[in-house]
């Protein structure tokens, strides 16, 4: 099931981001940050996300969150999914939930450029890389990310 998330959803959903970044960056960004990711900070910012109306939704399996989105009108910010529910088509399906709910003739997301599986993932669902790159610093400016733009049309 996929829904709207709720402020009372923020501790799950900062669970399944802290999760999902350790697994899925594992050897991409230093493991030392990895280790400090907190969830409850996690939670704190997506209550407040939330709380003032930023899309986010999340998935379901069995009545527990397993995996959320957020995004804008015509940016994916995140989506994330724990990672024993990777390869299961909920992230596909969260995805095309996100695609349909957003405005506009395209749209853009992130991707971390050393995320492989991540990357081949947008492809599968229609994004292409744009040539746009940017650098992120992260952890007081001791983790620097390149990431690369990827966009796609809206329907």
């Amino acid at each position: 099931m996929i829904r709207p998330a709720t402020v009372a959803d923020a501790d799950a959903i900062g669970e399944v981001h802290v999760r999902s970044w350790q697994a899925a960056y594992e050897g991409l960004i230093p493991a030392d940050f990895l280790a400090r990711l907190s969830a409850s900070s996690r939670a704190a910012a997506w209550a407040r996300r939330i709380g003032d109306g930023g899309p986010v939704l999340v998935v379901e399996e069995e009545g527990v969150v397993v995996g959320f989105a957020a995004f804008g009108p015509s940016q994916l910010y995140a989506l994330y999914l724990l990672p024993e529910f990777w390869g299961r088509g909920l992230g596909r399906a969260l995805h095309d939930r996100v695609v349909a709910e957003m405005s506009g003739d395209s749209a853009i997301l992130w991707v971390l450029a050393t995320n492989e599986r991540a990357k081949a993932f947008y492809v599968r669902q229609g994004w292409v890389d744009d040539d746009a790159r940017q650098t992120e610093t992260i952890d007081d400016g001791r983790v620097t990310l390149e990431e690369m733009r990827y966009r796609r049309p809206l329907p």
